[in-house]
């Protein structure tokens, strides 16, 4: 009977992980997952070399369990070891320090001169957008940092799916991504680099904006928690609820070609997911910035521009998209374990307006995001601070360390106050008719090209498969997941502010403390103060105000 119990208690432990495993794999992996991987996963699962690999990854969940200790990612030694490149373009061998990428930025052929009253009405950015432009402190440890859109071209390669598409050494640029929409929606822009030896171009840190003197924010810490009034203003009420929102044809994604008669926008949820983002400046930005704010800048100029996307919904009420990209996303840590690495990364910021009043401000973080009331974050002068963590880049109005999806901080972002960077410094400029989605380069920067915004493909590589020793997953998490998809599909159309057109909490709080008062929750009148029951309903327990 001795004898027999450790074979019992091994035949147990093995039926209990094999009972959880499919439990797991069964009921959550599906919800977890994005549809782009779960429908190959057959396929991924079938790539590795190994059948026992292979085998543990069905029964367990556990795949490529041998890869773990090659990823460099999580060996300390790695860190700061970017390796400079030299590509080839045009045929020959050049540095591509020595292009300049502003040509790219200034492609588009339209002709400010040509345009009607009307085109130009159309193309307008309002004085108070940028006025109120955010101001994002990066990650002071910070080892990937803001990126060119148009240099990550130029190190990337498209492919169909695992397949190239051209030669590495035809890159697609800024006006032409587009044409890449006739090999349809799994286009993904895969590193020309073995993303793992840390090519120079991936980290960014030509792009490190100055650290502003002096400290702007002092006053700012001691007014965390506080509770800010809601605004009474009566026309807060009508930019609550805006467009026609998340709508699509039933074709799933609309090309852009030909004329669109009837109302839609490009849909948050598509078919793959979300997972399926110094030199000076010769032109118009530093002059320009210096004109709005009427004083010194505060924030440091980066050498990667950001994207503004200006979007009018109707009735007084404008949303204005400040996208920044990256060129990797470095995934966090479940006990020592890396996830979600990517080639690629489109981040944003919105700031919704009603009758040139600033009335809310989103932050997207990962597929989600928390919204406040425009008087609740931190703001210099009129213009309101974000906060980009480590790594992933997600958003967030303070800094701070934040918890999110697994329990017991085990998955968390880190933020703090590192350098401050200004992107209307160096941005480029644009207004989106949703309707109809059409994108117009902007008064502000007329010949900034558009080909890119309509790219449906990836600006990442596509998950690697399992055989592949970058390459492992745990419970349905990957370490390395698809590049993400550009801004045209961050839901530009969206009725609230917040990422998604379901609920849309937006909060008049930053900080520990948990204010009762927020704006607009079902059931909850505005301005009315909220029950013990509501605070539960709508924040849950953990938040609730206990002073």
């Amino acid at each position: 009977m001795k004898g027999q119990k450790p074979a019992i208690a091994a035949a147990g432990t093995f039926l209990s992980l094999f009972t959880f495993s499919q439990i797991y794999q069964k009921a959550v992996f599906p919800k977890i997952t994005p549809i782009s991987e779960r429908l190959e996963e057959k396929h991924w699962v079938a790539s590795s070399n190994s059948w026992l690999d292979r085998k543990v990854c069905n029964w367990f969940g556990f795949c490529g369990l041998a890869h773990l200790n090659q990823s460099r990612w999580t060996d300390k030694k790695a860190k700061g070891n970017h390796r400079k490149q030299q590509r080839p373009w045009s045929g020959v061998n050049e540095d591509v320090d020595s292009i300049d990428l502003d040509t790219f930025w200034t492609s588009a052929t339209t002709n400010p001169e040509d345009w009607s009253e009307e085109e130009r009405i159309l193309r307008e950015i309002p004085e108070y957008v940028l006025e109120h432009a955010p101001y994002i402190h990066l990650y002071s440890g910070e080892e990937f940092w803001p990126c060119d859109i148009a240099e990550h071209l130029i190190h990337t390669t498209p492919h169909l799916n695992y397949t190239p598409l051209q030669a590495s050494s035809d890159h697609p640029n800024l006006t032409n991504l587009n044409d890449l929409n006739r090999w349809g929606r799994f286009v993904y822009l895969q590193s020309d680099d073995n993303v793992e030896e840390r090519p120079e171009w991936l980290g960014g840190e030509t792009n490190i904006p100055n650290i502003p003197d002096p400290d702007p924010w002092a006053k700012w810490d001691e007014q965390i928690g506080q509770r800010f009034e809601e605004d009474t203003d009566a026309e807060g009420e009508d930019w609550w609820e805006v467009g026609v929102g998340d709508t699509v044809d039933k074709g799933g994604i609309r090309p852009v070609s030909g004329p669109i008669t009837e109302p839609v926008t490009v849909p948050t949820n598509t078919a793959e997911g979300e997972d399926l983002l110094h030199k000076i400046d010769k032109q118009w930005q530093p002059e320009l910035a210096r004109r709005k704010l009427g004083k010194e800048i505060v924030g440091g100029r980066s050498g990667a521009p950001a994207v503004l996307i200006v979007v009018d919904k109707g009735d007084g009420v404008v949303d204005a998209f400040w996208f920044f990209f990256y060129s990797y996303n470095l995934g966090n840590t479940v006990f020592n374990v890396r996830f979600g690495n990517h080639v690629g990364d489109w981040e944003h910021t919105v700031v919704r307006f009603q009758h040139g009043k600033p009335k809310a401000v989103f932050f997207s973080e990962h597929s989600f995001g928390e919204a406040y009331t425009y008087e609740a974050v931190e703001k210099i002068g009129k213009r309101p601070v974000g906060y980009s963590a480590t790594g992933t880049h997600a958003m967030y109005a303070t800094a701070d360390t934040h918890p999110y999806i697994l329990p017991g901080g085990i998955l968390h972002d880190v933020t703090d106050r590192g350098p401050l960077w200004d992107p209307l410094l160096n941005v480029h400029s644009f207004t989106y008719d949703y309707t109809n989605d059409t994108l117009r380069s902007s008064n502000v920067t007329p010949h900034a090209p558009i080909g890119w915004f309509y790219f449906m493909g990836h600006w990442g590589d596509k998950f690697y498969p399992l055989s592949d020793p970058r390459q492992y997953r745990f419970l349905g998490q990957y370490h390395y997941v698809n590049g993400p998809l550009g801004p045209r599909f961050k839901n530009l159309g969206r009725k609230h502010v917040c990422q998604g057109n379901g609920e849309c909490l937006i909060k008049a709080w930053v900080g520990p403390k948990r204010a009762r008062r927020m704006r607009r929750f079902p059931g909850v009148g505005e301005g009315e103060e909220m029950s013990e029951e509501d605070v539960r309903r709508f924040v849950g327990p953990e938040h609730e105000d206990t002073a």
